[in-house]
């Protein structure tokens, strides 16, 4: 099995072992079973000491082991025992090794997240997306830069997202966002609700970009800021930037890929 090199590396491919295998699993009577049959057939030795981790459960699972092995290098295999799954493979007990000899291997980059709120500063990261959403009643106001520059002098809506292409799939198609390619240097921003301008849809931008949402009257219209399950409520002002360091390692079945996942959900209808 050999791992593809980040787009901007010189280096292509690389020899990943998958002599060694830490099993996790979600608190659910379908994933601890599954856990308890493949050690048992596989052996099961401490995450640190792994070649790769497999993810037994749904996509809540694959997310928080993303996030908890962020930077380490350690390809990560998600099998099904949740319920939508989008992020995971079908669960088989029997040939494991041999679709781990076979899988793809894809690098994410998470988005950073800088959230200001009356008490200080607050950073997270998100795989999928950081998402804005207002707090009470009343529409969010928001005041949108890209680079710098202000793009949009006032943005009336109940949120705006900010998606990577392995998030463009999740809540921010759900928004009617564009669905990216995993491979595009892309980001989406997506207006949920949008009032006023009514006609905007959003913004394809290159990865590079930084976004800055200020919050125009965060007192009266409270915004609340996600990144991924991490939330930062009141926030005043959110800028958001792929992460300059960190990133993750997912694998696939070669047969059914990420790209051929995400091309699947630009034809379903």
């Amino acid at each position: 099995m050999y791992q593809s090199a980040p787009p901007n590396s010189a280096e292509h491919f690389r020899p990943v072992s998958t002599d060694k295998l830490a099993f996790v699993a979600s608190d659910t009577e379908e994933a601890l079973k599954a856990q308890e049959d493949l050690s048992a057939r596989y052996g099961n030795v401490p995450v640190a000491e792994a070649d790769v981790i497999v993810a037994l459960g749904g996509d809540g699972l694959m997310l928080q082991t993303l996030h908890r092995h962020m930077g380490s290098g350690k390809p990560i295999y998600g099998m099904n025992r949740g319920s939508v799954g989008f992020l995971m493979n079908e669960y088989r007990e029997f040939d494991l090794k041999d679709r781990l000899a076979l899988a793809d291997i894809t690098t994410i980059r998470p988005l950073e997240m800088t959230a200001t709120t009356a008490n200080g500063i607050h950073h997270a990261l998100a795989i999928n997306e950081v998402s804005l959403l207002r707090q009470t009643s009343q529409a969010a106001r928001l005041r949108i830069s890209v680079d710098g520059r202000v793009r949009l002098e006032e943005l009336v809506c109940d949120g705006i997202i900010v998606a990577t292409p392995a998030g463009s799939t999740a809540y921010n198609l759900s928004a009617h966002g564009p669905i990216l390619p995993i491979t595009a240097q892309l980001l989406a921003l997506t207006p949920i609700s949008a009032f006023r301008p009514r006609r905007w849809r959003g913004a394809i931008l290159p990865n590079g970009a930084k976004v800055d949402i200020e919050i125009l009257d965060p007192f009266k219209r409270p915004v609340s800021a996600s990144a991924d399950h991490t939330e930062i409520r009141n926030v005043t002002h959110v800028a958001v930037r792929e992460a300059a360091e960190a990133e993750g390692v997912i694998m696939f079945d070669s047969d059914h890929g990420w790209d051929e996942r995400i091309l699947t959900e630009m034809f379903r209808y």
